[in-house]
């Protein structure tokens, strides 16, 4: 560069500083918080995966010889390394709290957390005080995982080293599965609760970080409605966990109150949040409080940044502790300090005999957190974790003496108490529900410690034991349908009402098992039950009729002639808006029984929103719009944003709302039940105007622009698609030139993925 362009040495057109990078704030969401964030449709994409594109997990997975895994985890677990000793020379305590603690965020109402991703490796998880070290314990962990590297996830090598740990201390486990995969980036899109560091900016934190004060990380003071034992105690939906950066329950009790009632009332609520009923919560806490110690020697206050905010020369590793050795004996986790039995690493029933045995006064830990001592001062003790002829006082935290307190939870362990073998059935059983709930069905499930026996929580459906119809039949049914009395927007609506209930979170729901003819779906409003019911009827007609006219095994399930209907009707209406399309089916579903069907936790998978068909109850108290539930169940069903675009343009048209309030709304087409492109022609047309008709802004009108006349009623969740800028590029698509036939082509393929989401036989 010349001398004469230099301006006192330095040079005018590159600046002299570097304020920001990629990410740097603020971005979009500081400007405009409160759009609709449609690019959390597309997380963890092919792109963040470093494996081979035709890489097949299952494949590897069943080439482990699972046997020598086990043995080689069992071997690690009982090495103590100096970096991390592990208490009673096992490390086995941990990583059952390290299992527990990455299953246990599962929760049936949207069926997210649970330990299938292995989320517990990314934020937020990674940095909630309630996983305090368990960073150390998948640290540990990493010569398993470098050995037997793609062919054994970190979401499956977790729950195996659970299972293991259990296993060497003398507990008999129900079985294993494997098939977790892993994901390869932090999940944004999971809501977690309401509760922030009060607003405040994260400099301004102890610690310049969140995570260097818990007090503040852990609360709970937007998720709860009224007070602990209050008629209108309740937890606010999806959530499960108590408090933000918590797993279960406060173990001080809620609120931190000390009150063992309180926290009975906390923990039924979480723990059945969790699907969890009231003997299977025993026999996880007391199972689980069986084995290891807490660890309360520091104050919270000075130890250091979690996980995300420590220092880059941690690598990863967060909670450091200055005092002493930071760890062994100086150990802080959760802040209670002690042991529950007098031998810890040994499955027997002193914890409960423990409980049971000794009246407990309230204490607090060195570190200032609230648990319970036994009042007789010649109750047995517990040996040091680490220090040779040192022992310490039984411990109890509020959450133990809440199970002694409330009447129901009293009876299951007095059962427990008299019967041993019962409860170790009980505790086995109800660990293997935790860390496999979210698997979705037994077809999933790999490797030879599967169990056999079919389980209630599974949603099992009857294997096929018939021959399946083939292409002959599938045309000859097609014609059936289609000349019997029932429309083509009927049909879609019910294939549509039974497959749309899938949740790619925990793999429940779908169209298999034809549960939609079963309570509670049948009765479901959204579901149209009138409609329903004279559906159903035509097509128990049809399948009659063909399975009697069969000389054979051949047979047609109703869950096949359901989806099958609404494929014929999709082709139909696209032939009747002049495109030819043909709509993929795969047969093999079969019908479950009422036996079958958990009626309980199927009445999680209930919509109390849904955009797709423009319900919306009006009874529920929302704190989101209608819209963002809208998005939250098109992640539900794994789409992305242009499939969700398309398939919502093509179910206005097709009529396939639910009968109420909107039932109209979103019809934008002169010609309903014909697959169309009205609903974008209309949306993006210059021509109208959207008047709100209501003061919430729930209800519009599409009104002619030189007439006043209206046209159209439409919905937040019909609108949304014209007013965010991501999703209008995508109406516009479907609306230009060439974009009618694009739409029926890519609304039958998704519509294809949606009818086979629960295919895993396939």
């Amino acid at each position: 560069m010349s001398e004469e362009i230099k301006i006192g040495g330095k040079c005018p057109f590159a600046g002299n500083s570097v304020g920001g990078a990629a990410g740097s704030e603020p971005t979009t969401d500081h400007w405009w918080p409160n759009r609709l964030k449609v690019e959390l449709l597309h997380q963890d994409p092919r792109e963040a995966n470093p494996q081979d594109e035709d890489f097949n997990y299952a494949e590897a997975f069943n080439q482990l010889d699972l046997a020598e895994v086990k043995k080689d985890i069992k071997a690690l677990l009982t090495s103590s390394q100096d970096w991390w000793p592990s208490d009673y020379g096992n490390y086995g305590p941990q990583m059952i709290r390290m299992a527990w603690h990455s299953a246990g965020t599962y929760r049936i109402a949207d069926g997210r957390g649970g330990a299938g991703e292995a989320m517990q490796r990314f934020a937020p998880i990674n940095s909630w005080w309630d996983n305090g070290n368990v960073d150390k314990s998948r640290r540990l962990l990493w010569p398993i995982k470098q050995k037997y590297g793609a062919a054994l996830s970190w979401a499956d090598l977790i729950v195996l080293t659970g299972n293991c740990s259990l296993e060497i201390m003398g507990f008999p486990t129900y079985g294993f599965a494997g098939g977790r995969i892993d994901a390869w980036e932090p999940d944004n899109l999971t809501y977690w609760g309401p509760e922030s560091w009060y607003g405040k900016k994260i400099e301004d934190a102890p610690h310049g970080s969140f995570e260097g004060h818990p007090d503040q990380m852990v609360n709970r003071d937007l998720r709860w409605t009224g007070e602990a034992g209050d008629e209108n105690y309740d937890l606010e939906a999806p959530l499960a966990a108590s408090n933000s950066n918590l797993i279960y329950v406060d173990p001080e009790g809620s609120a931190k109150k000390g009150i063992p009632e309180d926290s009975a009332a906390d923990i039924r609520i979480t723990f059945g949040r969790m699907a969890m009923n009231d003997e299977e919560t025993v026999a996880l806490i007391a199972g689980g409080h069986a084995f290891g110690k807490s660890h309360g020697m520091t104050p919270p206050d000075q130890i250091g940044f979690a996980p995300e905010g420590a220092p880059m020369e941690a690598q990863g590793l967060g909670w450091h502790n200055p005092r002493g050795k930071g760890n062994a004996e100086d150990t802080m986790t959760n802040g209670i300090e002690g042991s529950w039995t007098q031998n810890p690493i040994q499955w027997d029933n002193s914890y409960l005999e423990n409980l049971f045995n000794f009246e407990w006064e309230q204490t607090k830990s060195p570190a200032g957190a609230l648990q319970w001592t036994p009042v007789d001062k010649n109750a047995p003790r517990t040996p040091d974790a680490h220090l040779e002829g040192v022992d310490h006082p039984l411990m109890m935290m509020t959450s133990d003496i809440a199970l002694k307190v409330d009447p129901s939870y009293r009876k299951i362990c007095e059962k427990f108490l008299e019967d041993f073998d019962y409860f170790t059935d009980a505790f086995s059983r109800a660990w293997y529900k935790l860390t496999h709930r979210d698997m979705g069905p037994k077809a999933r499930y790999l490797g030879p410690e599967v169990p056999q026996e079919d389980l209630i929580w599974q949603d099992p459906i009857p294997a096929v034991d018939f021959e399946l119809v083939d292409a002959g039949d599938i045309a000859d049914l097609k014609r059936r349908i289609l000349d019997s009395d029932v429309s083509v927007s009927q049909l879609a609506a019910v294939a549509w009402g039974s497959a749309s209930t899938f949740r790619t979170s925990d793999k429940r729901g779908g169209a298999d098992g034809a549960r939609i003819r079963l309570a509670p779906m049948k009765d479901w409003p959204v579901n149209n039950p009138d409609d329903l019911s004279t559906v159903l009827n035509v097509l128990e007609g049809i399948k009659r009729e063909f399975d009697g006219a069969q000389s054979g095994n051949k047979k047609v399930s109703l869950a096949d002639l359901i989806v099958l209907g609404g494929c014929a009707a999709v082709e139909k209406a696209a032939s009747d808006a002049g495109v030819s399309v043909d709509v993929p089916f795969t047969p093999g579903r079969n019908d479950a029984t009422a036996e079958q069907t958990d009626v309980q936790t199927f009445r999680w998978l209930e919509p109390v929103s849904d955009g797709f068909r423009n319900f919306h109850r009006d009874d529920i108290t929302y704190n989101v719009s209608p819209e963002e539930i809208f998005m939250d169940r098109a992640a539900l069903l794994g789409l992305s944003a242009p499939e969700w675009t398309a398939l919502v343009g093509g179910l206005r048209v097709l009529d396939v709302n639910a009968k109420g309030a909107y039932h109209q709304h979103g019809v934008f087409t002169d010609r309903p039940g014909v697959l169309t492109n009205d609903f974008f022609l209309n949306l993006t047309s210059p021509d109208f105007e959207w008047k709100k008709v209501d003061s919430e802004g729930l209800e519009f009108t599409l009104n002619d622009r030189r007439s006043g006349e209206t046209k159209f009623k439409a919905t937040r969740c019909d609108l949304i698609f014209g007013a965010n800028s991501q999703l209008r590029q995508l109406a516009e698509f479907y609306a230009q030139k060439g974009g009618h036939e694009k739409l029926v082509r890519d609304f039958a393929a998704a519509w294809n993925k949606v009818m086979m989401h629960d295919r895993f036989d396939v």
